[in-house]
């Protein structure tokens, strides 16, 4: 187990004092038999009004009403975790779906509902056909299946950061044959889709203070990752830009169907459309 200490900061920038709407900040780490949340610290200045609800996904969002015009806008937030993952993990899955393919239950096909079904179009399926490249055989080992998926990505995909906002498509990530950490996560997550896996996509932040710089990408840096759910095992995380599976190392703030979904920070302000001049994002994770 190991006890982290999580700072994350945005900045905006404005050449003159614009007035802020209400901001979406979905900034507060997700506990779970993994993770547990010890304590999370959320300002922001100018200060703000600030309510929590959860999403349908049950991320935690707070909301952030500002009634002060200003010149700048900085959320920050602190959090300290205690992670404990196998590094090895066991999945213990069921004996219909052991092979691919497999049906879902009745119960967890209409549970699973949009997260079984591809979101972007692929008219001349040529994702669909991609994916389809990693079925060895008819059937084959449904775990062995998604693995290969997982390490192919990153085999066909390389890795470069992306600092502007939106995510490709993700069959322009595979013409383009490069892409960020959320690229390679939508790439997986409609290529499982496509296959007829129930998958979602996972937003946070990524730990790499033990492994060598060489296999880690987006080192302690919000990271996106995917997860599958596999009767029996349940929900099962892949990282493609790391080709890793299980959750070592990954701290999960949201779960969402689609990448817009997971924004930390997001809302609008008035005033000039010029007067935004910057924005940036400072993320520090730190051993307790």
């Amino acid at each position: 187990m190991v006890t982290l200490n999580i700072l994350h900061k945005t900045s905006y920038r404005y050449d003159s004092q614009v007035t802020l709407g209400p901001h979406r900040l979905l900034l507060r780490p997700r506990e779970s038999r993994d993770l547990k949340l010890i304590s999370f610290e959320l300002a922001t200045s100018p200060q703000a009004a600030i309510t929590w609800a959860q999403d349908v996904f049950g991320n935690t969002v707070a909301t952030a009403v500002f009634d002060t015009p200003s010149d700048t806008l900085i959320v920050e937030s602190r959090a300290r975790v205690d992670l404990d993952v196998a590094a090895w993990p066991i999945f213990d899955i069921a004996a219909s779906a052991i092979s691919y393919p497999f049906s879902y239950s009745h119960a967890e096909g209409t549970d699973l509902g949009p997260l079984a079904v591809p979101h972007y179009p692929d008219p001349a399926e040529q994702l669909a056909q991609w994916a389809r490249a990693f079925v060895r055989s008819n059937p084959t080992d449904t775990l062995s299946l998604l693995k290969d998926l997982n390490t192919g990505i990153s085999g066909w995909i390389a890795y470069q950061s992306r600092d502007d906002e939106g995510t490709q498509a993700p069959i322009e990530t595979l013409n383009r044959g490069w892409g960020s950490c959320r690229d390679m996560a939508v790439l997986f997550v409609e290529a499982a889709r496509s296959l007829g896996f129930g998958a979602r996509i996972v937003s946070g932040y990524l730990w790499t203070a033990e492994q060598p710089a060489a296999v880690s990408k987006s080192a302690d840096s919000t990271h996106a990752w995917a997860e599958v759910f596999v009767p029996g095992a349940g929900w099962i995380t892949f990282d493609p830009t790391n080709r890793s599976t299980g959750g070592l190392n990954l701290i999960p703030v949201a779960m969402v169907r689609h990448i817009d979904q997971a924004a930390p920070v997001s809302g609008h302000f008035s005033g000039r459309s010029e007067a935004f001049q910057s924005l940036s994002v400072a993320v520090e994770l730190t051993t307790a």
